[in-house]
């Protein structure tokens, strides 16, 4: 894959990961109070990871070919960890 489908393609499941940690906030306000709890902390450190995956889609962005390659080892390392911790919240 290329570095502007790659970019693209990353900018579409960041949209995605957006519209799903709104859905899981939505969710948080419904559940008890300790489980309230437990829910926004695991939500804020999702979207603590999705800006930083903002921040390196903009980085790429302006990167050279030989920065890009290291860029998108990190990306692809975090986009796991990330997809991970949906799929714990979502089930």
């Amino acid at each position: 894959m290329d570095k502007k489908a790659y970019q693209e393609k990353l900018d579409a499941q960041l949209k995605e990961w957006q519209a799903e940690l709104d859905k899981l906030k939505a969710q948080a306000q419904k559940k008890s109070a300790d489980t309230k709890i437990q829910y926004q902390k695991q939500v804020k450190d999702l979207e603590q990871k999705v800006e930083k995956q903002t921040a390196k889609l903009n980085a790429m962005k302006e990167a050279g070919e030989d920065k890009w390659d290291e860029l998108k080892k990190e990306i692809d390392k975090e986009t796991n960890e990330i997809k991970a911790q949906l799929k714990d919240l979502f089930s």
